[in-house]
Protein backbone atom coordinates (compact mmCIF):
# COMPACT_ATOMS: atom_id res chain seq x y z
CA UNK A 1 0.00 0.00 0.00
CA UNK A 2 1.51 3.66 -0.81
CA UNK A 3 2.15 5.71 1.68
CA UNK A 4 0.01 8.33 2.07
CA UNK A 5 -0.16 12.16 0.88
CA UNK A 6 0.80 14.89 4.16
CA UNK A 7 -2.57 16.55 4.06
CA UNK A 8 -5.87 16.31 5.51
CA UNK A 9 -8.54 17.30 3.60
CA UNK A 10 -12.27 18.72 4.79
CA UNK A 11 -14.88 17.61 2.31
CA UNK A 12 -18.61 19.70 0.85
CA UNK A 13 -20.96 17.94 2.55
CA UNK A 14 -23.06 14.95 4.68
CA UNK A 15 -22.06 12.45 1.26
CA UNK A 16 -19.33 12.50 -0.61
CA UNK A 17 -20.09 13.78 -4.49
CA UNK A 18 -18.64 11.56 -7.59
CA UNK A 19 -15.73 13.94 -7.98
CA UNK A 20 -14.98 13.81 -4.46
CA UNK A 21 -14.67 10.28 -4.00
CA UNK A 22 -12.76 10.41 -7.63
CA UNK A 23 -10.20 12.89 -6.26
CA UNK A 24 -9.55 11.56 -3.04
CA UNK A 25 -9.09 7.95 -4.51
CA UNK A 26 -5.99 9.71 -6.07
CA UNK A 27 -4.83 12.15 -3.98
CA UNK A 28 -5.07 9.59 -1.41
CA UNK A 29 -4.83 12.16 1.62
CA UNK A 30 -3.87 10.89 5.23
CA UNK A 31 -7.02 11.76 6.68
CA UNK A 32 -9.74 13.66 7.05
CA UNK A 33 -11.40 16.24 9.17
CA UNK A 34 -14.91 17.07 9.08
CA UNK A 35 -17.17 20.58 10.03
CA UNK A 36 -20.83 21.07 11.30
CA UNK A 37 -21.66 21.08 7.59
CA UNK A 38 -21.33 17.59 7.60
CA UNK A 39 -22.61 16.38 10.61
CA UNK A 40 -26.11 15.58 10.23
CA UNK A 41 -27.05 12.67 12.31
CA UNK A 42 -25.46 10.11 13.88
CA UNK A 43 -25.83 7.58 10.92
CA UNK A 44 -25.05 9.70 8.10
CA UNK A 45 -21.92 10.67 9.94
CA UNK A 46 -21.56 7.12 10.51
CA UNK A 47 -22.13 6.50 7.02
CA UNK A 48 -19.78 9.33 5.95
CA UNK A 49 -16.83 8.70 8.04
CA UNK A 50 -17.10 4.50 6.51
CA UNK A 51 -17.21 6.52 2.29
CA UNK A 52 -14.31 8.24 3.32
CA UNK A 53 -11.81 5.67 4.61
CA UNK A 54 -13.42 3.46 1.40
CA UNK A 55 -12.16 6.09 -0.96
CA UNK A 56 -8.70 5.90 0.25
CA UNK A 57 -8.86 2.39 0.47
CA UNK A 58 -7.70 2.21 4.38
CA UNK A 59 -9.86 1.56 7.20
CA UNK A 60 -7.44 3.08 9.70
CA UNK A 61 -7.67 6.48 7.81
CA UNK A 62 -8.07 9.06 10.43
CA UNK A 63 -11.01 11.67 10.53
CA UNK A 64 -10.73 14.60 12.79
CA UNK A 65 -12.76 17.30 14.46
CA UNK A 66 -13.17 19.94 17.01
CA UNK A 67 -15.08 18.89 19.44
CA UNK A 68 -13.86 20.99 22.78
CA UNK A 69 -16.98 22.04 24.56
CA UNK A 70 -18.32 25.30 24.93
CA UNK A 71 -18.00 27.26 21.60
CA UNK A 72 -16.33 25.16 19.64
CA UNK A 73 -18.07 21.77 18.83
CA UNK A 74 -19.44 20.65 15.66
CA UNK A 75 -21.47 18.18 16.96
CA UNK A 76 -23.68 20.22 19.21
CA UNK A 77 -27.58 19.98 20.69
CA UNK A 78 -30.20 18.67 20.56
CA UNK A 79 -28.91 15.97 18.88
CA UNK A 80 -25.73 15.40 20.77
CA UNK A 81 -24.59 16.98 24.51
CA UNK A 82 -23.86 20.13 25.62
CA UNK A 83 -20.34 20.09 27.33
CA UNK A 84 -18.65 23.32 29.05
CA UNK A 85 -16.19 25.34 27.71
CA UNK A 86 -12.44 25.20 29.27
CA UNK A 87 -12.93 28.67 31.19
CA UNK A 88 -15.68 26.73 33.32
CA UNK A 89 -12.77 23.79 34.26
CA UNK A 90 -10.05 26.28 35.02
CA UNK A 91 -12.47 28.63 37.37
CA UNK A 92 -13.19 25.10 38.82
CA UNK A 93 -9.24 24.54 39.09
CA UNK A 94 -8.35 27.23 41.39
CA UNK A 95 -10.96 26.13 44.40
CA UNK A 96 -10.79 21.84 43.89
CA UNK A 97 -8.07 21.28 41.56
CA UNK A 98 -8.81 17.80 41.77
CA UNK A 99 -12.54 17.57 40.71
CA UNK A 100 -11.57 19.78 37.78
CA UNK A 101 -9.09 18.03 36.92
CA UNK A 102 -11.56 14.94 36.72
CA UNK A 103 -13.99 17.03 35.00
CA UNK A 104 -11.48 17.60 32.52
CA UNK A 105 -11.09 13.35 32.36
CA UNK A 106 -14.83 12.72 32.51
CA UNK A 107 -15.26 15.52 29.31
CA UNK A 108 -12.50 13.66 27.04
CA UNK A 109 -13.73 10.21 27.51
CA UNK A 110 -17.76 11.78 27.19
CA UNK A 111 -16.33 12.90 23.77
CA UNK A 112 -13.88 10.20 23.14
CA UNK A 113 -16.57 7.60 23.30
CA UNK A 114 -19.36 9.68 21.14
CA UNK A 115 -16.72 10.22 18.52
CA UNK A 116 -15.70 6.59 18.66
CA UNK A 117 -19.24 5.60 17.97
CA UNK A 118 -19.42 7.74 14.87
CA UNK A 119 -16.05 6.35 13.30
CA UNK A 120 -14.05 9.90 14.45
CA UNK A 121 -10.95 8.60 15.98
CA UNK A 122 -9.16 12.21 16.26
CA UNK A 123 -9.87 15.15 18.76
CA UNK A 124 -8.54 18.72 17.91
CA UNK A 125 -8.65 19.24 21.85
CA UNK A 126 -7.42 20.26 24.18
CA UNK A 127 -6.61 24.25 23.88
CA UNK A 128 -3.25 24.66 26.12
CA UNK A 129 -2.99 28.27 25.21
CA UNK A 130 -2.87 30.58 27.71
CA UNK A 131 -6.08 32.70 28.68
CA UNK A 132 -4.91 36.07 29.32
CA UNK A 133 -6.74 39.59 29.38
CA UNK A 134 -5.64 40.40 25.93
CA UNK A 135 -5.98 37.21 24.61
CA UNK A 136 -7.92 37.44 21.34
CA UNK A 137 -11.56 36.35 21.69
CA UNK A 138 -11.37 33.52 19.27
CA UNK A 139 -9.51 31.22 22.22
CA UNK A 140 -11.17 33.36 24.86
CA UNK A 141 -13.12 30.89 27.11
CA UNK A 142 -11.58 27.91 25.33
CA UNK A 143 -8.35 28.65 27.28
CA UNK A 144 -8.73 26.90 30.54
CA UNK A 145 -6.76 29.78 32.55
CA UNK A 146 -3.84 31.98 32.77
CA UNK A 147 -2.25 29.77 34.79
CA UNK A 148 0.44 27.89 32.94
CA UNK A 149 0.18 24.90 35.56
CA UNK A 150 -3.21 24.52 35.82
CA UNK A 151 -3.50 25.02 32.18
CA UNK A 152 -1.32 21.71 31.98
CA UNK A 153 -2.93 20.00 34.14
CA UNK A 154 -6.18 20.14 33.04
CA UNK A 155 -5.03 20.02 29.04
CA UNK A 156 -3.46 16.33 29.77
CA UNK A 157 -6.24 15.21 31.88
CA UNK A 158 -8.85 16.14 28.91
CA UNK A 159 -6.27 14.65 26.03
CA UNK A 160 -5.93 11.03 29.05
CA UNK A 161 -9.99 10.93 28.93
CA UNK A 162 -10.24 11.16 25.04
CA UNK A 163 -7.00 8.39 24.46
CA UNK A 164 -8.67 6.30 27.89
CA UNK A 165 -12.12 6.07 25.04
CA UNK A 166 -9.55 5.44 21.81
CA UNK A 167 -9.43 8.39 20.65
CA UNK A 168 -6.38 10.51 19.69
CA UNK A 169 -6.22 14.22 20.87
CA UNK A 170 -4.31 17.18 19.09
CA UNK A 171 -2.95 19.43 21.82
CA UNK A 172 -2.95 22.91 20.02
CA UNK A 173 -1.70 25.38 19.11
CA UNK A 174 1.82 25.43 19.74
CA UNK A 175 3.92 27.14 20.80
CA UNK A 176 0.93 29.56 21.96
CA UNK A 177 -2.09 31.53 20.58
CA UNK A 178 -2.86 33.22 24.20
CA UNK A 179 -1.09 36.57 23.61
CA UNK A 180 -2.72 37.02 20.11
CA UNK A 181 -4.45 40.09 20.15
CA UNK A 182 -6.28 39.05 17.15
CA UNK A 183 -8.20 36.18 15.38
CA UNK A 184 -5.92 34.24 12.95
CA UNK A 185 -8.71 33.25 10.68
CA UNK A 186 -9.31 37.11 10.11
CA UNK A 187 -5.54 38.52 10.10
CA UNK A 188 -2.09 37.64 10.99
CA UNK A 189 -1.52 37.60 14.61
CA UNK A 190 2.15 39.38 16.15
CA UNK A 191 2.82 38.53 20.04
CA UNK A 192 6.07 41.06 21.12
CA UNK A 193 6.90 39.22 24.36
CA UNK A 194 10.01 38.80 25.32
CA UNK A 195 11.51 35.46 25.15
CA UNK A 196 12.12 35.14 29.11
CA UNK A 197 8.14 35.68 29.50
CA UNK A 198 7.41 33.16 26.61
CA UNK A 199 9.39 30.60 27.71
CA UNK A 200 8.90 30.47 31.36
CA UNK A 201 4.84 30.46 30.31
CA UNK A 202 3.72 30.12 27.41
CA UNK A 203 5.91 27.39 25.72
CA UNK A 204 6.07 25.77 29.73
CA UNK A 205 2.56 24.57 28.89
CA UNK A 206 3.47 22.86 25.86
CA UNK A 207 6.49 21.64 27.74
CA UNK A 208 4.08 19.67 30.05
CA UNK A 209 2.46 18.19 27.52
CA UNK A 210 5.39 17.31 25.04
CA UNK A 211 4.75 13.26 25.38
CA UNK A 212 1.33 13.79 24.10
CA UNK A 213 0.79 11.97 20.51
CA UNK A 214 -0.62 14.76 18.07
CA UNK A 215 -0.21 18.56 17.85
CA UNK A 216 -1.49 21.77 16.14
CA UNK A 217 0.48 24.87 15.04
CA UNK A 218 -0.19 28.01 15.34
CA UNK A 219 -0.61 31.01 13.14
CA UNK A 220 1.10 33.52 15.31
CA UNK A 221 4.35 35.31 14.58
CA UNK A 222 6.58 35.56 17.66
CA UNK A 223 9.07 38.38 16.76
CA UNK A 224 11.77 37.10 19.62
CA UNK A 225 12.32 34.33 17.42
CA UNK A 226 10.78 35.24 13.48
CA UNK A 227 9.74 37.92 13.36
CA UNK A 228 9.23 37.25 9.22
CA UNK A 229 6.68 33.83 9.63
CA UNK A 230 3.98 32.97 11.90
CA UNK A 231 4.99 29.31 13.82
CA UNK A 232 2.95 27.70 11.02
CA UNK A 233 5.54 28.31 8.27
CA UNK A 234 8.59 29.28 10.42
CA UNK A 235 11.60 26.88 9.92
CA UNK A 236 13.03 28.57 13.11
CA UNK A 237 10.07 28.29 15.38
CA UNK A 238 9.09 24.70 14.41
CA UNK A 239 12.98 23.69 14.61
CA UNK A 240 14.58 25.85 17.42
CA UNK A 241 11.09 26.29 19.63
CA UNK A 242 8.28 23.37 19.02
CA UNK A 243 10.77 20.20 18.23
CA UNK A 244 14.14 22.33 20.74
CA UNK A 245 12.88 24.15 23.61
CA UNK A 246 9.04 22.47 23.75
CA UNK A 247 10.56 18.88 22.88
CA UNK A 248 7.92 18.02 21.10
CA UNK A 249 8.25 15.14 19.05
CA UNK A 250 5.00 13.91 18.25
CA UNK A 251 3.24 14.34 14.65
CA UNK A 252 2.64 18.10 14.26
CA UNK A 253 -0.44 19.24 11.83
CA UNK A 254 -0.40 22.90 11.00
CA UNK A 255 -3.68 24.99 11.54
CA UNK A 256 -6.28 25.24 8.66
CA UNK A 257 -4.06 26.99 6.08
CA UNK A 258 -7.53 28.42 4.50
CA UNK A 259 -7.09 31.21 7.14
CA UNK A 260 -6.49 34.40 6.80
CA UNK A 261 -3.44 34.91 8.61
CA UNK A 262 -1.56 33.16 5.98
CA UNK A 263 -1.35 34.41 2.18
CA UNK A 264 -0.56 33.15 -0.89
CA UNK A 265 -2.48 30.73 -2.98
CA UNK A 266 -3.50 27.04 -1.08
CA UNK A 267 -0.76 25.06 -3.10
CA UNK A 268 1.49 28.03 -2.01
CA UNK A 269 0.87 27.87 1.48
CA UNK A 270 0.78 23.66 1.53
CA UNK A 271 4.55 24.15 0.15
CA UNK A 272 5.26 26.58 3.25
CA UNK A 273 3.40 24.33 5.58
CA UNK A 274 5.70 21.27 4.87
CA UNK A 275 8.75 23.33 3.98
CA UNK A 276 8.85 24.72 7.89
CA UNK A 277 8.60 21.27 9.06
CA UNK A 278 5.03 20.58 9.78
CA UNK A 279 4.14 16.99 9.21
CA UNK A 280 1.24 17.49 7.70
CA UNK A 281 -0.69 20.08 6.00
CA UNK A 282 -4.49 20.78 7.03
CA UNK A 283 -6.84 22.08 4.42
CA UNK A 284 -10.54 22.50 5.46
CA UNK A 285 -12.14 24.47 3.54
CA UNK A 286 -13.72 21.51 1.24
CA UNK A 287 -13.89 23.50 -2.05
CA UNK A 288 -12.90 21.08 -4.68
CA UNK A 289 -10.54 23.44 -6.71
CA UNK A 290 -8.14 24.69 -4.25
CA UNK A 291 -7.75 20.68 -2.98
CA UNK A 292 -7.28 19.60 -6.22
CA UNK A 293 -4.48 22.01 -6.12
CA UNK A 294 -2.96 21.56 -2.61
CA UNK A 295 -2.90 17.43 -3.71
CA UNK A 296 -0.86 18.77 -6.55
CA UNK A 297 1.86 19.78 -4.67
CA UNK A 298 1.64 17.57 -2.01
CA UNK A 299 4.38 14.61 -1.24
CA UNK A 300 3.82 11.38 0.69
CA UNK A 301 4.37 11.85 4.69
CA UNK A 302 8.10 12.28 5.26
CA UNK A 303 10.18 9.10 6.77
CA UNK A 304 10.29 10.89 9.82
CA UNK A 305 6.93 11.96 9.61
CA UNK A 306 5.94 8.87 8.64
CA UNK A 307 7.31 7.00 12.19
CA UNK A 308 5.69 9.77 14.19
CA UNK A 309 2.50 8.96 12.84
CA UNK A 310 3.08 5.22 13.42
CA UNK A 311 4.05 6.09 17.24
CA UNK A 312 0.78 8.28 17.48
CA UNK A 313 -1.66 5.68 16.04
CA UNK A 314 -0.52 3.01 19.43
CA UNK A 315 -0.88 5.83 22.21
CA UNK A 316 -4.08 5.72 22.58
CA UNK A 317 -4.31 2.06 24.90
CA UNK A 318 -7.13 0.00 25.60
CA UNK A 319 -10.70 1.66 25.45
CA UNK A 320 -12.77 1.64 28.50
CA UNK A 321 -15.74 0.05 27.68
CA UNK A 322 -18.10 2.76 29.46
CA UNK A 323 -19.93 4.65 26.94
CA UNK A 324 -20.98 8.72 26.33
CA UNK A 325 -23.91 8.31 29.27
CA UNK A 326 -21.77 7.08 31.84
CA UNK A 327 -19.01 9.76 31.42
CA UNK A 328 -21.50 12.58 31.24
CA UNK A 329 -22.87 11.57 33.98
CA UNK A 330 -19.63 11.49 35.61
CA UNK A 331 -18.87 14.93 34.15
CA UNK A 332 -22.16 15.88 35.95
CA UNK A 333 -21.49 15.11 39.09
CA UNK A 334 -17.88 16.77 39.59
CA UNK A 335 -19.39 20.13 38.40
CA UNK A 336 -21.92 20.07 41.02
CA UNK A 337 -21.58 23.10 43.14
Amino acid sequence: MSTPSAVVFGVSGTSLTAEERAFLRDANPLGFILFGRNCESPDAIRALTADLRDAVGRTEAPVLIDQEGGTVMRLRPPIWRDAPAARLLGNLHRRAPERAEGAAHALGAMFGAQLRDLGIDVDCAPVADLGLPETTGAIGTRAYSDHPDAVARLAQAMANGLMSEGCLPIVKHLPGHGRAHVDSHRVLPRVATDMETLESQDFAVFRALRELPLGMSAHVVFEAIDPDAPATISKTVIDQIIRGHIGFDGFLFSDDIAMSALHGTPAMRAQQVLSAGCDAVLHCTGILSEMVAVAAVTPPLAEASELRWKRARHAGGSVSGYDADHHARQLAELLKT
